[in-house]
């Protein structure tokens, strides 16, 4: 199981930021029609990943923001943050090598967008390698003008850090966190809803 969990390619600050938000006073509104999207990213794909190039990785995203919904015990975001989000990820890395199929699913709770870029993260609920509780990262963008879609993912080839003693560990991924999406989607598809950060609740 330990060596499947390494080889699965696929496998204060937030109270500060709130609290600047709430200091520098009410953003200008957004025009009506924008006021009225809700983020959302929806779809599913295979993705090509040049360092497993014969191994087939699907991901399915069914993520929608619902800000102000989840409150930390804390001064700041004790209403919760504007990108609070629900929804649910799936992950499959299939070995050709070996014939095993990793999975996980992960149930979103961080939802961001940025034109037709969208990063989101998840907690994994169930998986058969080990990743019960872990935090993912994901970005997706969703391509115009004939381009393909593209995907980013939190581990693999991001998200390592050194300790003093010059031990090399993977920390844990914060809320909304992901790379850009660096893999190119080569079957299925992504739709990102873009909207603007929902105002400020009602203090």
């Amino acid at each position: 199981m330990k060596n499947r969990t390494r080889t699965l390619i696929l496998a204060g600050t937030a109270a500060a930021l709130v609290a600047s938000l709430v200091a520098a006073g009410p953003a200008p509104a957004a025009p009506a029609a924008d006021r009225a999207k809700t983020a959302s990213v929806h779809g599913g794909g295979t993705i090509f990943f040049p360092y497993s190039p014969e191994d087939d990785i699907r991901f399915t995203v069914e993520a929608e923001s619902v800000p102000w919904s989840r409150p930390y015990p804390a001064p700041g975001p004790e209403k919760g943050l504007p990108t609070d989000a629900r929804g649910r990820v799936t992950v499959s890395h299939h070995f050709k090598a070996t014939g095993f199929t990793g999975t996980a699913e992960a149930e979103v709770d961080c939802l961001v967008t940025g034109g037709k870029t969208a990063t989101l993260t998840a907690v994994v609920k169930s998986s058969n390698v080990g990743w019960e509780g872990k935090r993912i990262g994901i970005s997706v963008q969703d391509g115009e003008r004939g381009a393909p879609d593209r995907l980013g993912f939190s581990w693999a080839v991001a998200n390592l850090d050194r300790k003093p003693d010059g031990t090399v560990y993977e920390p844990p991924v914060g809320t909304c966190m992901a790379p850009a999406p660096f893999t190119e989607v080569t079957k299925g598809a992504f739709k990102v809803t873009p909207a603007p950060l929902s105002p400020l609740p009602a203090p």
